[in-house]
């Protein structure tokens, strides 16, 4: 079950963090995987550990934000793993950029680039570069990591950022609508708060107690990425530890 040898998968924004334990959960199931990240150190690193590992991984570096760049690395991982069946959204945040929390009255126009492009727009380039192929072969598995903050909004100055991650859940459940008579689903995981390098205090409004954690994550992944879950798309599937608000 959940058994992914034999399928390519690309991850983007790969390197470090909830990514990374994507990327190692689908090489752990049998997937050959790319790992993208802007950075390309980060990139590299992540690829040797899953090789190390026993898996099947390259660095494929390149920027989400830039659609040439995007069609470009999945020419590579072709060239190398061969047709991509599987694509996983995962860059985000603020991109390349810290994020700065900011009330939307008091932010300046120029900052809302940042926060749109890697949240939606680094979304359309990825399906767009791997999806002509996906329709060709009849299968794929398009998966975008996405947020509460989107799925149901969060006051925590961040406003831009929920409308990218809410533009892609939108898009998503229409594109999955148009290639589903091509049997290639298009699903969605929103993650509650999963701190990286910052202490955001105590959980609060949690059922489960904890914060999550990036392992928490690649499970959901492999299920959406594999045969298992032919049956299932246009949906949002909540990783947040039971978190809940009727909006």
């Amino acid at each position: 079950m959940f058994d992914l040898t034999g399928k390519v998968a690309l991850v983007t924004g790969a390197g470090q963090h909830v990514g990374r334990g994507i990327a190692e959960a689908l090489a752990a199931q049998g997937a050959a995987v790319a790992v993208n990240d802007i950075v390309e150190t980060r990139a590299q690193e992540a690829a040797d550990a899953i090789v190390a590992a026993g898996g099947k991984a390259m660095a494929a570096p390149a920027d989400a934000t830039d659609r040439d760049s995007v069609q470009a690395v999945v020419a590579a991982i072709e060239a190398e793993f061969g047709p991509i069946d599987v694509l996983v959204s995962n860059a985000g945040n603020s991109g390349a950029n810290p994020a700065r929390p900011a009330s939307f009255v008091d932010m300046d126009p120029a900052d809302w680039n940042q926060y749109v492009d890697i949240n939606f727009y680094a979304v359309l380039n990825g399906i767009h570069a791997v999806l002509p192929g996906m329709i060709e072969r009849g299968s794929g598995r398009i998966i975008t990591i996405s947020s509460d903050a989107g799925r149901q909004g969060i006051n925590m100055g961040m406003s831009i950022y929920s409308g990218g991650k809410a533009g892609a859940l939108g898009f998503q459940r229409s594109l999955a609508c148009e290639v589903g008579k091509h049997h290639v689903t298009v699903n969605a995981v929103s993650l509650g708060m999963i701190p990286g390098d910052w202490d955001p205090g105590p959980p609060k409004g949690i059922p489960l107690g904890r914060y999550g954690e990036p392992a928490d994550v690649g499970p959901a992944v492999v299920y959406l990425a594999s045969d298992e879950a032919s049956w299932v798309t246009g949906q949002i599937l909540s990783v947040n530890g039971g978190v809940y608000r009727n909006v």
